[in-house]
């Protein structure tokens, strides 16, 4: 119990009169760090801190003011209130201030010291010394006009702090003096650990550690100054976001240390091409942003956005090789497009994917791309309804008939339609009846009128709804199938998947229910999918189409030339049909051939024949003329849709197949403004 007591006695001892010491030596500092900030006050006038210059005259006053603490002053840092560097007494140009300490000596005019390891050279060969950092008020004609953040030698003081705890420790329990002298080297080792984990802490919370520049949080930090400063002033505040295209290809194809090594190299480009007041900061990844604090329109921050997409012209050497990088820039400004931080950050990001996924390279936030923006949000409840409306049985779709094969048709349920199919011909070129039809989904808004796909298909896609929409349009053109067999009718329909449908089996076993419980054969129904989504994720969607083409359906690929499908792809793929992108149909007529081989015809040609050669049925998409028609017949296509035959109707306005050609059924009818892109 004894040694127990003397122990308790002996910490409570060293710990209070360390504890004293500590004070005292900090007290101390202070009073020193205030010394030189009063010396260095009568150098320097309250203009300086306004402007944030010093003149060399006055540079040079300081200096002298300084001389006389050269043994004990480890460096001097002035800041002005918005932590811009007036002076460095180690020729630095710039710096970052901590902003709670700068705030605490400006605006509360409370000075602020902290005892840590200044660490100066390399690993081998460098020093480390034990440093007194205080932030403390400057004043000029008693007005604090800024921050001096003074840095002392506290090595002498730290050794003094150290020797009377180990005497403390000897007079009152020298029995253990080589026991507390362990526990007191380990906890100090412990501590100086944790000091210069603090420091790099410190760092990185406030620099991006590959870069150097700042990261977000020093970004988001200024960014709410900037604001607060415009709010108070009435000006502008820019925000540029910008990503690398295709990094991560470079990544995988390079190497993550190439990556890192372009990422250096476009900071660099970008601190060298903005000005001094704009602010770089790497977000994380491949994405950085600018902060534009004094902007004067949206103009000038789209033209700083233009330079910024500049650096990327030249090649960027990695190792020996060149390359060249191409980048998506966003553009949002305060208070044009948004109100306050947050809604700034995420209006450039929009511009920024905007930019993107129209190649653009630089886009301004328009609300017309915002995906989120009010007005779609609206819209994509009303789909949610919509298709809520449909599936709990109140009305909404219309198209499905009622029953199987046999039956008379009709509406799933009463109520008001607004999902609905419409269905296109596919035109034998040699027969001209029709060889089959392509469903597009339509949507009857109650207020907007008819909506074409474009409009309300990319929302699904984007929140998940595209999976009902698709088991919507499988089970109508099914349940179609089904009475149009009834009827002796066996003309096939295709449906439009999505990529998001066809990465997963989910979709083969909605077909094989919806055929097995129609009693409809799997060679009435056919599936299209993009050749862009099939280059996509070609691992998962390929085995899905293997499926669905043992069970006996139809696979075509649409829009078929202008994605990255090889030949040995081709080749492998389980399609059936090839879907000839309409830009390549539009505006074919027989002078495309004589065009020195140039022409589209010569290119339509050569996808003719590749496709015969594997077998498979060529079709031609946006056919809206005779010659056209008469043109694709020459170059041995299949078979042809567009306007030219028949737009998109309704089941019941359709002529049968069985008894007439497409030609002769089908008067003229009025298009509309635009084609409607089918789904």
């Amino acid at each position: 119990m004894s040694v127990l007591a003397m122990l308790t006695l002996g910490a409570t001892l060293v710990v209070t009169i360390s504890g004293v010491l500590q004070r005292q030596a900090l007290r101390d500092g202070v009073d020193a760090a205030q010394t030189v900030a009063v010396y260095a006050g009568r150098a320097v006038d309250a203009e300086s801190f306004t402007l944030a210059l010093l003149d060399p005259a006055q540079r040079a006053r300081l200096e002298d003011e300084l001389a006389g603490y050269e043994g004990r002053l480890v460096s001097l840092r002035l800041w002005t209130f918005d932590g811009n560097l007036l002076y460095d007494s180690e020729s630095a140009s710039t710096g970052f201030a901590d902003g709670d300490r700068l705030d605490a000596a400006t605006r509360r005019a409370t000075p602020d010291a902290r005892v840590v390891t200044d660490v100066r050279g390399g690993t081998l060969g460098g020093t480390q010394r034990e440093v007194l950092s205080v932030y403390t008020p400057m004043s000029v004609d008693g007005q604090i006009v800024g921050a001096a953040e003074v840095v002392l030698d506290h090595t002498a003081t730290t050794a003094a702090l150290r020797d009377g705890s180990r005497t403390v420790t000897v007079v009152v329990a020298a029995g253990l003096v080589i026991l507390w002298l362990l526990l007191f080297r380990t906890v100090l080792t412990a501590s100086r650990r944790l000091q210069t984990s603090a420091l790099d802490n410190a760092r990185l919370a406030l620099l991006d550690s590959l870069t150097g520049l700042p990261n977000r949080r020093l970004l988001a930090d200024r960014l709410a100054r900037s604001i607060e400063r415009a709010h108070e002033e009435g000006t502008r505040v820019g925000l540029v976001l910008l990503d690398v295209d295709r990094f991560k290809d470079i990544n995988d194809s390079l190497g993550h240390d190439r990556g890192d090594e372009l990422l250096e190299q476009v900071a660099a480009r970008l601190r060298d091409v903005l000005r001094d007041e704009d602010l770089v900061a790497r977000l994380g990844g491949d994405e950085f942003a600018v902060l534009l604090p004094e902007v004067h329109s949206v103009e000038d921050a789209e033209r700083l956005a233009q330079r910024v997409r500049g650096v990327f012209a030249a090649p960027f050497v990695l190792g020996e090789l060149p390359l060249h990088v191409e980048t998506s820039i966003g553009v949002a400004c305060l208070p044009d497009h948004a109100d306050d931080a947050t809604s700034l950050m995420r209006m450039a990001d929009v511009a920024m994917y905007t930019a993107k996924a129209h190649r653009l390279g630089v886009a301004v936030y328009s609300p017309d791309e915002d995906d989120s923006s009010p007005a779609r949000l609206v819209l994509l409840g009303d789909l949610h309804r919509a298709l809520g409306a449909r599936s709990t049985g109140r009305g909404g779709v219309r198209g499905a008939p009622a029953s199987g094969g046999g039956g008379t048709g009709g509406d799933v349920v009463d109520g008001p339609a607004e999902l609905e199919l419409h269905y296109q011909p596919k035109v034998d070129l040699r027969t001209g009846r029709t060889a089959g039809y392509e469903a597009l989904i339509r949507w009857r808004h109650p207020t907007r009128g008819l909506l074409p796909p474009d409009l309300f298909v990319p929302l699904a896609e984007q929140s998940g709804l595209i999976h009902e929409l698709t088991r919507f349009a499988l089970t109508t053109v099914v349940a179609q199938l089904a009475q149009w067999q009834g009827q002796g009718r066996t003309t096939p329909v295709a449906v439009n998947l999505s990529a998001h449908d066809v990465t997963s089996p989910t979709v083969v076993l909605l077909i094989e229910d919806l055929l097995l419980e129609h009693d409809v054969p799997a060679a009435l129904l056919e599936v299209e999918i993009t050749e862009t989504a099939l280059v996509t994720e070609p691992s998962r969607i390929v085995p899905v189409l293997e499926r669905l083409s043992a069970l006996g359906v139809q696979v075509a690929i649409d829009d078929f030339g202008i994605g990255n499908t090889s030949i040995s792809q081709l080749l492998d793929l389980p399609v059936d049909q090839l879907k000839i992108d309409r830009r390549f149909v539009t505006g074919l007529t027989a002078t495309s051939l004589a065009s020195s081989g140039r022409g589209s015809g010569v290119v339509v040609k050569a996808m003719v024949d590749l496709a015969h050669s594997f077998g498979l049925t060529v079709v031609a998409e946006g056919v809206e003329d005779a010659a056209t028609a008469d043109m694709l017949r020459s170059l041995d296509v299949d078979q042809a849709q567009g306007y030219h035959y028949a737009q998109a109707l309704p089941a019941d306005e359709l002529p049968d197949p069985a008894s007439t050609s497409v030609s002769s059924a089908v008067t003229e009818v009025p298009r509309p403004a635009r084609p409607v892109a089918s789904v």
